[in-house]
């Protein structure tokens, strides 16, 4: 179901709002729990700021993808596999919350130009099917938030450990 103007807004508010939500709960992990992992097959809160640093990035072509491009094909990838292959520990937390922080304003500035008729636009993702602009908004709208609150439940179970 599309969104209205005003649900639309709520999310890119939200999307507007996130990277301060993700880099305070960065910056509230002790350097010795920044690597720690709680489990096996989960992410440490380093792994998790850098995941997002990639996300963003492809989220910035997929959002532009949709809006520009007649019947778009938005790739989906293994975030597993790109954590493991890219080897997330070895990655500067810093710059991907950086780049987490620049793609966002960047991809805000340019939503926030659109006109209303931009919107609703449609594509296929290759793991989901049918996608399409609100799809992305409704997604990455919130993606910062739950991986904030991923961090957040690290750090509560590296105290409790």
């Amino acid at each position: 179901m599309p969104f209205d103007a005003a649900a639309r807004d709520v999310l890119l508010r939200r999307y507007a709002e996130g990277p301060a939500l993700l880099r305070l709960a960065w910056e509230a992990i002790p350097a010795e729990a920044r690597t720690w992992r709680p489990g096996a097959g989960r992410w440490s809160a380093h792994e998790v700021v850098v995941h997002c640093a990639d996300s963003e990035t492809y989220a910035a072509i997929r959002i532009r993808l949709l809006l520009a491009e007649a019947e778009p094909l938005i790739v989906g990838y293994d975030e597993n596999v790109w954590a493991r292959r890219f080897d997330y520990h070895a990655s500067d937390p810093e710059q991907a919350l950086h780049l987490v922080e620049v793609v966002r304003a960047h991809t805000l500035a340019t939503l926030s130009r659109l006109p209303e008729e931009a919107w609703g636009r449609r594509g296929r993702h290759t793991h989901s099917g049918p996608d399409g602009t609100d799809d992305w908004l409704r997604s990455y709208g919130e993606h910062l938030e739950i991986h904030a609150a991923q961090i957040r439940r690290n750090l509560a179970a590296w105290h409790i450990r």
